[in-house]
């Protein structure tokens, strides 16, 4: 399915999850965030649900550890 798509896998050494901790860390968000409390009823929905909440995480979710900003307005102001 993953060729048919055009997607390569990620394939970590044995034993490295170091490569996958951000990823994992943002899909626990999402499923706490975002799914548990929403309980999508179709993929559309789900779809268009995970999309919201990516920009919503990117752009308007603040993080303490990013002094207050959101990564996108964090990103911005260390670039200018």
């Amino acid at each position: 399915m993953l060729v048919r798509h055009g997607i390569k896998q990620s394939m970590s050494r044995k034993g490295n999850c170091f490569d996958n901790a951000a990823i994992e860390s943002f899909f626990g968000t999402l499923k706490a965030e975002y799914f548990h409390l929403e309980r999508p009823d179709s993929i559309d929905t789900l779809e268009a649900g995970v999309h919201d909440y990516a920009y919503y995480y990117n752009h308007e979710r603040i993080k303490l550890r990013l002094q207050g900003l959101s990564p996108v307005d964090y990103r911005s102001r260390s670039t200018a």
